[in-house]
Formats: structure tokens, C-alpha cells, sequence
């Protein structure tokens, strides 16, 4: 359970920021031309490309299952390729990998701006060091994770608030950061591990797609959903405080397994990001008075003779500093949530994880001035159901949201999501993704958002 906690083969998410996600819907982002902008200022990622399509280590069934959204779910970044085209080896106890993805939406038919596509390009640069290696200390691990973003206002398009394209964020939508810098170290055998420095508190908390790893590889549940709608990586109540992708932020985290079916996990964060601050194009904390706290407790199973795995998790969370919103002003805010996943079929047992698996979400807050204060959601996934096709992945997933009334929209949203996800060869996958919005919560008068979007993974 302890490493169902820290290690993850996923990748992404969207993160809580304070006030200038309601700026961003009320604002009309500049035009500019995608092609150029992407060329630019990505061409570290054509060199990322080449890294990934040379010959990689066929995968086994249990690596089948990528989250769609790999930076906001793992601590590890990628499959290490490019360190070891570098000479790095896997006993070298240096990871120099990561992840790229490119993504095309098309908003078929209704919210904003029906008929307009969008375009977005993330790069993630991870170095990890094993410091029980290189400097003998015992249980040492550091890292450090460059970011770069370009993209467009995917969900400002199509007038979804939760957001049906996890990638892009709050403005500006070209960066450059560093998105972690940490310190992690366990303790007592393990079952105590603090990280300190720059971290993506998503990876940690609330993570209802982090993979299920046991010691039958057999039974193991990689990503939960590949979905790539932000509610399945951060719950929409959290939108506005919890530090994540892309504004991770400067803190502690605290994790203890007593057995190996039971977590503990804490932690505080520079919480500046409910004012509307970018925590992740800051270089150094700035604790004034704006903290966000959590902490979550977790229980992990194996059900019935055939020993299918399952998850339930429940967190509580607290934001200090002034809040406004909505015309609205309060003092801090708290709230709750809980998630849970279970595998309901295996269709080889004993020889591959193929088979379906399910999640669960719910979230709650009485805050005033943060943007959703209710949300329930949950999906299916099946991995290797297509005959000759171990590593693919498909699912389907809906959530629905409660909309904070005093910022013009509507009472709720619905998102309704189904995908694809295709395993091209080593570590490259297609996916293509099918977006349902009944009713786009920007405002009331939006008429049902149809959008589709191919996106590409490249790990390196």
C-alpha cells in the first residue's frame, strides 16, 4: 500500500487556482498562430519525440493503462530512455526521463465557440537521483522537474468551467517552469516518507487514477481511467486552493503505512494560489498568511477468491487567508472528499490484469466564493479487451458539478467523457476522446457542448 502511494505509471492533471479562473471565463484570450507558437518554443520536444521512438523494452500487460494526464500523477516522470540513450543504466540510481503530449480539440457543436479547435503541447523533463547511490544516504531520493506549456482556452470554448481538457490551466498558457524540486526520505523501514520542496500535491491526494500496485503483477490495476477531463484528476471542489498541475507549490508531505493495507498521508502548502497567485512560476515560497492543508487516510483489499483489488480513500482539507469570488468575500474554507476504485472483472485470472475495473468520486465544500461546491462522478475502464491488443485501454466516465450561482453560471454541469486509448509502439500512444456537455456552466444560455480531441503521449 505504501507503494501504491508514491509510485504511479500516469501522468497529469489540472490544478486549483485561486480567483483568475473566473477572469479567465470572462475574458476573451488573444488569437495567435498554434503552428508557429508550438515549433517555437517546443523544439526540445521534437528531440523528445526521436527519444521515444527508438526501440524500447517491449511492454508487459501490466504496464497497460496510461492516465491521460501523466505530470499531476506521478512522482517518477516516464520510462528513463533518454538517460539511458544518455549511457545512464537502470542500476546507475539516476532516472532522466519523461513525458509529451500534444493534443488537437475540435468543439463540434455548442458552448462558446462552436466550430474552433484548439491546440495544446506539454513537456515534462524529470531527473531523479537515488542519494542512497550516489551519496549513501539510506532511503534519500531527490528530483527535480522542468515544465513547459503552450496551448489555447480548450474549455473557455466550449464554456465548460470544470473543464473537459485537463492541459490547459489559468493563464498565461505559455510557460516555462520549475515545476518540482524535492527532498524525499523514508523512514523506520518504510513506513514513514517526508518530501519536502516543490511538489504537485495531486500526486498525493485525492488521486483516484494512481494505479493499484501489488506484488501479483497479475492482479495489479494500472492508471484507474485514462480520461482526460480535469474532474478525474482533481475534484472540482478543490478548484481554487489545492496547489497541483500546473501550479505545483512549496511545502511538506507525510505518509504513513502501518500494514500494507492502510495509509495516512498530511500536508501543508503555500497556499497563496487562492488569491490568484502562479505558485508555479514562482521560484520560492511566499507563506503569508495563505496555507492549504490536507490530510487523507486510505484502505486497500483484494475481494472475493479471485482477489480483485480495490481502494477507498476519504481526505479532509482547510484553505486560510481572505477569499473572494462571486462578489463574495470569506475568511478561509474547508471541505471533504472521498474516492474510491474496485476491480469487477478479470478475464484471464492468474495469467494478465486484463479485464474492467471502476472509480468513484464525491467532494463537498460550503465555501462561498470557490467556483464549485458539490460534485459527484465516477466511470469504468477496461484494459486488454481487444484480442491482440494487451496495452490498450478504453473508458467511460461522468461527473456532475454544482456551480457556484454569484459567478453568473448555471446551477450545474454534467460531463459526459469516452476515449480510446491505442498503444502504438514503445512509449507512444493515440488516444482519441468523444466530450458530451449537456449543459456548459459558463452560463445559462450555452446550448449542449459536443467536442472531440486526439491526443498524443510520447514517454521518454
Amino acid at each position: 500500500m505504501h507503494e501504491q502511494n508514491d509510485r504511479i505509471h500516469s501522468l497529469m492533471a489540472k490544478c486549483g487556482c485561486g480567483t483568475r479562473l473566473r477572469k479567465m471565463y470572462r475574458a476573451t484570450s488573444p488569437r495567435y498562430s498554434v503552428a508557429k507558437k508550438l515549433l517555437r518554443k517546443n523544439m526540445l520536444v521534437l528531440l523528445c519525440g526521436i527519444a521515444a521512438v527508438l526501440p524500447l523494452p517491449a511492454q508487459s500487460s501490466e504496464e497497460s493503462g496510461l492516465s491521460a494526464n501523466p505530470g499531476a500523477v506521478d512522482i517518477v516522470i516516464g520510462t528513463g530512455q533518454l538517460g539511458r540513450l544518455l549511457g545512464l543504466d537502470k542500476t546507475s540510481g539516476v532516472h532522466l526521463g519523461g513525458v509529451w503530449l500534444g493534443d488537437a480539440n475540435y468543439l463540434i457543436s455548442g458552448g462558446v465557440e462552436p466550430g474552433k479547435s484548439s491546440f495544446n503541447s506539454l513537456l515534462l523533463l524529470d531527473l531523479d537521483l537515488d542519494l542512497n547511490k550516489w551519496m549513501e544516504i539510506p532511503g534519500a531520493q531527490f528530483g527535480v522537474v522542468y515544465l513547459q506549456f503552450n496551448g489555447q482556452t480548450s474549455n473557455a470554448q466550449a464554456g465548460v468551467v470544470a473543464g473537459y481538457n485537463s492541459l490547459p490551466g489559468l493563464s498565461p498558457l505559455a510557460r516555462s517552469e520549475l515545476y518540482e524540486l524535492w527532498w524525499r526520505q523514508r523512514l523506520f523501514r518504510d513506513k514513514l516518507t517526508l518530501r519536502v520542496g516543490k511538489t504537485v500535491p495531486t500526486n498525493d491526494f485525492n488521486n483516484v487514477t494512481r494505479p493499484l500496485q501489488l506484488h501479483d503483477l497479475t492482479l495489479s490495476i494500472p492508471a484507474v481511467s485514462g480520461l482526460i477531463y480535469t474532474p478525474v484528476f482533481v475534484n472540482p471542489t478543490l478548484l481554487g486552493v489545492m496547489p497541483g498541475y500546473y501550479n505545483s507549490a512549496y511545502g511538506i508531505t507525510a505518509s504513513l503505512a502501518p500494514t500494507k493495507n492502510v495509509y495516512m498521508s498530511y500536508g501543508l502548502y503555500d497556499g497563496t494560489g487562492a488569491r490568484g497567485d502562479q505558485t508555479g512560476l514562482r521560484a520560492v515560497p511566499a507563506f503569508n498568511g495563505y496555507f492549504f492543508n490536507v490530510g487523507e487516510i486510505g484502505y486497500a483489499w483484494q475481494l472475493a477468491s479471485l482477489k480483485m483489488p480495490g481502494t477507498f480513500a476519504v481526505g479532509a482539507w482547510g484553505q486560510t487567508g481572505k477569499l473572494s469570488g462571486g462578489g463574495k468575500t470569506e475568511d478561509g474554507a474547508q471541505g471533504f472528499y472521498a474516492f474510491a476504485s474496485q476491480r469487477l472483472w478479470l478475464t484471464k485470472p492468474g495469467i494478465d490484469n486484463s479485464g474492467v475495473t471502476s472509480f468513484f468520486q464525491f467532494g463537498m465544500n460550503e465555501s462561498k466564493t470557490l467556483i464549485v461546491d458539490k460534485y459527484i462522478g465516477g466511470g469504468v475502464t477496461g484494459f486488454g479487451l481487444v484480442p491482440k491488443r494487451p496495452n490498450d485501454s478504453l473508458g467511460i466516465g461522468a461527473g456532475v458539478s454544482r456551480l457556484n450561482k454569484n459567478d453568473g453560471f448555471r446551477n450545474s454541469e454534467a460531463i459526459i467523457q469516452g476515449y480510446y486509448q491505442i498503444h502504438l509502439v514503445g512509449g507512444i500512444y493515440f488516444q482519441p476522446t468523444l466530450t458530451y456537455v449537456p449543459d456548459p456552466g459558463k452560463t445559462p444560455s450555452l446550448s449542449a457542448a459536443t467536442a472531440v480531441t486526439m491526443r498524443v503521449t510520447l514517454l521518454y
